[in-house]
């Protein structure tokens, strides 16, 4: 599979065929890979998120007017894919470096967006409209972080750093975090699940901004779940900290789109 809508292929054969799927639909999928255009809907609908510009060449970083530092990174990449340390642009000269990579090394514009300087979490979420549930809240601990690496979960923090072999326990689950600032952030999570109209399950990447805020970072209608708990797999993690077990993860999810396609 390849391209911007990639995800969206097999979705997309299903439902001609008429056969029943569990998770998220092909448009959803295709914008929710699209980063820009998910921003762009969140934004219409007054869901807080960094601000940001796309570059779609470098003649459209000339006259930017955002506060440093940025982030930068491919428009429609998933699993930390060409973000790196570099990502973290601090002046034009590094922003335009990294751009330059991003347009040549990836074939697709890069989005750039005003760094969120809060503690960053990722919410899972199972369910359908008002039956949908966030379960534990799990947080990215980067004051655990090497002192040589950036906050930030790059590529080298999670396929490099983040492996069975090396101990990397940055992850807390459930998160601590105070009443009212865990309902906003399942609030504003429910809100841009439903909004983009996620199905069945979702994982969505939240980061706090100097006002403490949830922002939404990223929305991951194709969770990964890697059963094994010795992998730092968010969605399976959290649905442990439930007392939920892997298989009751995965019987959920199908219960959730049999009952929405009216088989239960």
């Amino acid at each position: 599979m390849a391209g911007v809508n990639r995800e969206s292929h097999i979705p997309a054969m299903l439902e001609m065929l008429g056969i029943p799927y569990s998770g998220s639909d092909p448009l959803t999928l295709g914008i929710c890979l699209d980063k820009s255009r998910a921003k762009e809907i969140l934004t219409y609908y007054n869901i807080p998120n960094a601000k940001f510009l796309v570059a779609n060449q470098m003649e459209d970083i000339t006259n930017i007017n955002f506060d440093f530092p940025l982030i930068a990174k491919p428009i429609s990449e998933g699993s930390s894919k060409g973000i790196f340390s570099s990502s973290f642009v601090k002046n034009s000269k590094e922003l335009e470096d990294e751009v330059k990579r991003i347009l040549f090394s990836y074939n697709q514009p890069a989005l750039i967006e005003e760094y969120l300087p809060g503690r960053e979490f990722t919410a899972a979420v199972l369910g359908n409209g008002s039956e949908a549930e966030v379960l534990p809240i799990v947080e990215i601990s980067y004051e655990d972080f090497p002192e040589d690496v950036l906050p930030l979960y790059s590529y080298e923090a999670k396929w490099i750093l983040d492996t069975k072999e090396n101990k990397f326990d940055v992850f807390a689950c459930p998160a601590k975090l105070d009443k009212q600032l865990e309902e906003k952030i399942k609030q504003t999570v429910l809100r841009t699940y439903n909004i983009l109209r996620c199905r069945d399950w979702s994982r969505i990447d939240v980061r706090l901004d100097k006002n403490n805020v949830p922002n939404i970072i990223e929305i991951n209608p194709l969770p990964g779940i890697m059963p094994d708990p010795n992998e730092n797999s968010s969605f399976p993690k959290a649905a442990r900290a439930v007392g939920m077990n892997y298989n009751q993860l995965i019987q959920s999810a199908l219960y959730s789109a049999a009952k929405r396609y009216s088989l239960v």
